[in-house]
């Protein structure tokens, strides 16, 4: 794909998990290209081990610690090491793609705690890295029709539609392509460093950057109406409270924020 673009692709084998290999891959990269511009991490987006839909009661956490390892802790590794070039060169963009462009996503603790925590390493890592010109973002696709998506619904890119005869919502799924095009468009934005630190969606930065999806399409899950008809009653009740509580928790979150924010010393003029 990057290849027919017009791009040059470059596969090496890591296992962003293991530090050493994810060190040696960034040592090549600077060997080689000499810099780095942009971090885009999804490693573990589709980890087949958060698989699991249930009350967190009945969630089965044998692979807990593998989840965690593969899904998280790959991220924080992999970002740190794309800071140290960053920093160096005081330029960068470190992105992390997560589900969903609120707090809540995922079927189970595991994959709860997972997306969660990639909108919260964005937010922490780009305090630390705005002294040094470098930004931080998350970002969620939307319905996403990924490999793994066509064949679990038994399609392919030529049919999807076909799947929409079962599943309306299936007809505003995008490709993995349109989430890089967002990821692309606020890397080039002269004013990304406004941005940092911010949890985006690739509908709203396709609104904003006039972007389309591969086949010329603009999906647009955020102004999709979803239809809920499959979700059994229990699910819609855990999630219209749910959603209650993650905006009160967000308004008593602000007011605390900005009563510390109040509480700062203002920054001292360099002489």
């Amino acid at each position: 794909m990057i290849a027919a673009a017009g791009g040059t692709a470059i596969a090496v084998p890591v296992d962003h998990a293991v530090e050493a290999e994810v060190e040696a891959l960034f040592a090549r990269i600077d060997r080689e290209q000499g810099r780095l511009d942009i971090l885009a991490d999804s490693v573990g987006g589709e980890n087949p081990l958060m698989g699991q839909y249930g009350w967190f009661w009945t969630t089965d956490l044998t692979n807990g610690p593998a989840v965690f390892q593969q899904s998280l802790l790959s991220h924080i590794i992999t970002a740190k090491h794309a800071a140290r070039l960053m920093t160096r060169d005081r330029r960068g963009l470190i992105v992390e793609v997560t589900e969903n462009d609120v707090l809540s996503a995922g079927g189970n603790p595991l994959a709860q705690t997972v997306k969660f925590a990639l909108k919260g390493l964005a937010l922490s890592m780009a305090a630390e890295l705005r002294p040094h010109a470098v930004a931080a973002i998350a970002i969620t696709p939307g319905y996403l029709r990924s490999e793994s998506m066509l064949q679990r619904f038994g399609v392919t890119e030529a049919n999807w539609r076909d799947r929409g005869k079962k599943d309306t919502n299936f007809m505003e799924s995008e490709t993995p392509l349109f989430v890089g095009r967002a990821v692309a468009a606020l890397a080039a934005d002269p004013g990304i460093m406004k941005r940092t630190g911010q949890l985006f969606s690739s509908w709203e930065v396709a609104r904003e950057f006039k972007l389309t999806d591969e086949d010329g399409r603009r999906p647009d899950w955020g102004a999709h109406a979803i239809d809920f008809s499959r979700h059994p009653e229990a699910l819609l009740d855990r999630l219209r409270f749910g959603s209650g509580i993650q905006i009160e928790w967000l308004e008593r979150l602000q007011r605390r924020t900005k009563q510390f924010a109040r509480k700062l010393p203002p920054k001292k003029r360099s002489r």
